[in-house]
């Protein structure tokens, strides 16, 4: 039975996919169970995942080559927005996630508790099923993420969620890569929506997440880098450049202490005393720059 049978609401799974013609038609059956519609984004796959998914009657929008996790999602929140759905859930192609608990996902949106909830695999100490490498990868970048957006969450990186029809606008990302998953957080705790956890099962076989994990982690951490850079452009680039001001200045007295002692120049000092000025400026003028450049950008 769907969520929405009876009581007006409209749902639609959005799931990304590349290359997973052998397990997308189980996902596919088992998630139409539950919403009124699915989308499919087949992102530039090479075998019959696309195929597969017209053949059991849903959506699918296609990418003529790879763009990659954010860009595969924010195909599929701009598809499944033209149609003003109430929620939207999504979930891998791959089955590690289980459709039969998209209803759990829905039901604190459907309630009005929530804007966006997040399916967690370690929330009430779950997680164990998961590879060791993959539990610490996890855990390192939801504790980096929250600093950034601190939600309270266990689980950053989790691709199983819901999201209201408010929430779906306002986080659309613009990562191309696995750093989108974070970056719709930093945005939800930026807009003030509302997130919750709820826990969840995720069974991993032999070709979840394909992705080489050092690749997936360095571009996730340098998303999470990049985001933070961009919104707080006066701490990330005007402290270090501050700091390095503050070196060079040092460097300046002992250079200048020395030539008045000994009419010499010291080499060494003095080029430490240039770099740190040089490295400075730059990084002050970048602060500047940038802050007056999203200032603008958020005012229009």
């Amino acid at each position: 039975m769907r969520v929405g049978s009876g009581a007006g609401v409209r749902v639609v799974a959005c799931i990304p996919a590349k290359d997973e013609e052998g397990a997308i038609a189980q996902v596919l059956v088992r998630a139409k169970r539950h919403v009124d519609k699915v989308i499919v984004c087949d992102d530039g796959s090479t075998d019959l995942t696309g195929e597969v998914a017209r053949r059991l009657g849903v959506e699918v929008v296609r990418h003529e080559r790879n763009l990659g996790y954010g860009a595969a999602l924010a195909t599929l929140f701009d598809q499944a927005s033209s149609g003003s759905p109430d929620a939207v859930v999504t979930l891998d192609a791959d089955g590690q996630h289980d459709p039969e608990e998209i209803p759990l996902l829905l039901a604190p949106i459907l309630r009005g508790e929530a804007d966006i909830v997040v399916g967690s695999r370690f929330l009430g100490g779950g997680g164990g099923a998961a590879p060791g490498y993959r539990r610490f990868g996890v855990k390192a970048i939801t504790g980096l993420s929250s600093r950034a957006a601190p939600l309270g969450l266990t689980d950053a990186q989790s691709g199983f969620r819901a999201y209201s029809r408010r929430a779906l606008p306002l986080v659309r990302p613009s990562e191309m890569g696995m750093g989108a998953s974070t970056e719709i957080l930093l945005k939800a705790h930026e807009a003030g929506l509302r997130v919750v956890e709820v826990p969840v099962k995720v069974r991993y076989g032999r070709r979840s997440h394909s992705l080489n994990p050092v690749y997936h982690g360095l571009d996730v951490v340098l998303s999470i880098v990049k985001q933070w850079s961009i919104r707080h452009p006066l701490l990330f680039y005007g402290v270090p450049g501050f700091a390095s001001l503050l070196v060079a200045a040092v460097f300046w007295f002992q250079t200048l202490e020395i030539f008045v002692r000994t009419r010499a120049i010291v080499t060494n000092v003095t080029l430490v005393a240039v770099a740190a000025t040089l490295v400075g400026l730059m990084l002050m003028t970048t602060a500047v720059i940038l802050w007056v450049v999203i200032s603008v950008v958020r005012e229009r």
